[in-house]
């Protein structure tokens, strides 16, 4: 019997949604005697494409990499400043300093945790080279009414789609990465919402964009590794970087995409759970990913004194975490610092519950009464 103040699968963040496909996939790959960058990575590109009713995808080792080729590709030169809301993974930042840009950090919606056209509107400078809108927890970002303005005044929007493979735009219905306008970086983390273990992809507008990111994921080396098996000899065109997928990091991705859409719906139910189980929870705001559109990678709240119903939960052995300590306030990028309200708050108070495949309804019932107890006993909420 599971004791019921201690519940495992409670006491876990996150971790991978997995179908039992994936071992068997790899082990094809190990049999072959293939393990780097070879045809599986590039059928798990074609399905990725097709999945997203696109020409061309390009797979890379991580979301990180994947933002960093993304602006190379769109040549963001050194100095240019690239719109960024602070609220996002430091990796994202991380890609923008890795090109020799400059962050200019922006505000959110306090309700979504994303931008807004207003917001990148008003942070536009004669510097400004590109935006990166973060699809934070899933859901997308809509930039239509200044799409136009972007691309007068020569702007790339480099979508950082980390947490939302899968989710689709609430106005025309259109997967996310299956806008031609702008260029798509996934990340196939251990715990995104599609997973190879390690990686990521862009999805470039152009052949010739494409073109780009294969060669900057391969040294700067035009000649795939089939071309090449052909030939004496290969040729370097430019600089590049040693980004490319595996064959085993592309065959559990493969697995993955064959039960995607289990794992989605999978998902939209836990989130929907959590709603419903906290609806009666005070002083409890939760974070809207808009679960009819996005597959949610992240069940976020609000509570006040987070810190302390924290280490409340932690001690209860729930698995809390906080995504993410806003970057503007980060030592290493304090160059950048520019207030920005809403985002300051919401690093005050945002907490991640436990959100993975394993996790019951049982469980998610044990969570909200934990959190109960933390808010009751950090006096947030009156006892009744």
């Amino acid at each position: 019997m599971i004791n019921e103040s201690r519940r495992p699968d409670a006491g876990r963040n996150a971790s991978p949604f997995l179908h039992g496909h994936e071992a068997a996939s790899v082990a094809r790959v190990l049999e072959s005697g293939q393990y780097g960058h070879t045809d599986v990575t590039e059928k798990f590109e074609r399905r990725i494409a097709r999945y997203l009713s696109v020409p061309y995808a390009v797979a890379v080792t991580s979301g990180t990499a994947a933002l960093h080729t993304a602006l190379l590709a769109a040549g963001i030169k050194a100095g240019a400043e690239v719109i960024v809301p602070s609220m996002t993974f430091c990796a994202t930042v991380q890609a923008i300093l890795a090109v020799d840009a400059t962050p200019r950090f922006i505000d959110i919606d306090a309700t979504t945790m994303c931008v807004t056209p207003d917001l990148v509107t008003k942070a536009i400078t004669d510097a400004t080279g590109a935006v990166i809108p973060v699809l934070f927890g899933g859901r997308a970002v809509d930039l239509t009414p200044i799409r136009a303005d972007l691309a007068e005044r020569g702007i790339t929007v480099i979508e950082d789609a980390a947490h939302a493979f899968g989710s689709r735009n609430h106005t025309n219905n259109r997967l996310v990465g299956s806008n031609a306008t702008v260029l798509t970086c996934f990340s196939f983390g251990p715990i995104k919402n599609l997973t190879c273990g390690q990686g990521g992809a862009v999805i470039p507008r152009t052949p010739d964009e494409a073109h780009t990111l294969r060669r900057l994921r391969l040294l700067g080396v035009a000649q795939s590794q089939s071309d090449r098996a052909e030939t004496t000899t290969y040729q370097v065109h430019g600089f590049g970087l040693r980004y490319q997928l595996s064959g085993l990091n592309a065959a559990i991705g493969l697995a993955q995409l064959d039960h995607f859409d289990m794992a989605a719906a999978a998902r939209r139910h836990l989130w929907r759970t959590y709603r419903a189980a906290l609806t009666e929870v005070r002083d409890v705001t939760l974070i809207d990913v808009d679960p009819d559109h996005a597959v949610p990678h992240l069940c976020q709240i609000r509570v006040p004194r987070r810190d302390e119903v924290f280490a409340h939960l932690r001690k209860a052995h729930i698995g809390v975490g906080v995504h993410y300590p806003p970057n503007h306030l980060q030592p290493a990028f304090a160059t950048w610092h520019r207030p920005l309200p809403a985002t300051e708050q919401a690093g005050e108070q945002i907490l991640s519950l436990p959100f993975h495949q394993h996790l019951t309804e049982v469980d998610i019932a044990h969570v909200v009464r934990a959190l109960r107890a933390a808010l009751d006993a950090t006096g947030t909420t009156p006892r009744t």
